[in-house]
């Protein structure tokens, strides 16, 4: 079975909170399926943690996740959380026989505070990988299956029946949101076609020059280099050089076929915005790990700077 990490990063987007009552009674049957999707996620999560469970207040990581869900910012700051997780890795090394790291033989790790590192766990790792997920699950049954896991007792699913769940839920959410994006993007794409500026080619690609250049154009062996700023349509920003201060250097031939065709349409010196359709982006499959989902329709604004000899 996946672990956690790997097969939510693929499922992102959604909009409500988690329900359910953080303190409900543990439930004897899974009668839903939202029970049992939740149910088989927080056993995926619990094996995830097995090696650390007994570092862990679960009553905390359940609060950090509940707060993460909600949006709020953990209530263990960075300097804690490091310094928490620095002495967890400490006494997993002297716990398995090892010197703690910087330390000297014989040295004692430090006190590990448990509730801090049900904090860390699920304000800084699970939470926010989580969220996306919170109009579809249920926490508290998704905690009775961390519990279970943490305690080694019988859990209300097998690992067969975990793992199927997980990976039906997994693909009809993939399937479900590939079929929204690319209803959206058609529908933006058609809306915006008509906007004053906007060209059209032949292969669906949308432009507007924002700044036009006098220089000259790439072609598709060309190696440009480029500012940019990549959105999803709801605006979400995802991709950005300005953000990292330093222009971007690639073969056109190594990029989406958007912006293979795109960039040979600016001369050195132009900016333009691109809207590219799925099929000239990541297609059916977004990016690996999020953050662009399945039939996602994306914004570029470009800045051709130059072109490599």
């Amino acid at each position: 079975m996946k672990s956690f990490g790997t097969w939510v990063a693929g499922v992102c987007l959604a909009s409500a909170l988690i329900g359910g009552n953080a303190v409900a009674q543990e439930k004897k049957t899974l009668d839903t399926q939202r029970d049992k999707v939740s149910y088989a996620i927080g056993m995926d999560i619990g094996r995830s943690f097995v090696p650390v469970s007994d570092y862990i207040d679960p009553a905390s990581l359940q609060a950090a996740l509940q707060g993460a869900i909600k949006g709020e910012k953990p209530t263990l700051s960075e300097t804690d959380a490091q310094a928490t997780d620095t002495a967890l890795r400490a006494n997993l090394a002297a716990k398995s026989g090892q010197t703690p790291p910087g330390q000297p033989p014989g040295t004692q790790p430090p006190a590990v505070n448990k509730q801090n590192v049900g904090t860390l766990i699920g304000g800084y790792m699970i939470g926010p990988k989580l969220a996306p997920l919170k109009d579809e699950v249920e926490l508290p049954v998704l905690m009775q299956a961390v519990r279970a896991v943490f305690a080694k007792q019988p859990t209300l699913l097998t690992e067969t029946e975990a793992q199927q769940v997980v990976q039906s839920y997994a693909s009809e959410r993939q399937a479900g949101l590939a079929q929204r994006n690319r209803d959206e993007g058609a529908a933006f794409l058609s809306k915006n076609k008509a906007v004053k500026g906007v060209v059209t080619t032949p292969s669906g690609l949308q432009y507007m020059v924002l700044r036009q250049g006098s220089g000259e154009r790439p072609t598709a062996a060309s190696t440009v280099r480029v500012n940019y700023e990549g959105k999803l349509l709801d605006g979400t920003k995802f991709d950005s050089s300005y953000d990292r201060g330093e222009p971007a250097t690639f073969p056109l031939a190594n990029v989406v076929p958007g912006w293979t065709e795109g960039l040979q349409l600016m001369p050195v010196g132009s900016k333009y915005r691109f809207w590219v359709p799925a099929s000239l982006g990541y297609g059916a499959q977004g990016t690996q790990g999020g953050p662009i989902g399945p039939e996602a329709t994306l914004t570029f604004d470009v800045e051709l700077i130059g072109i490599a000899k």
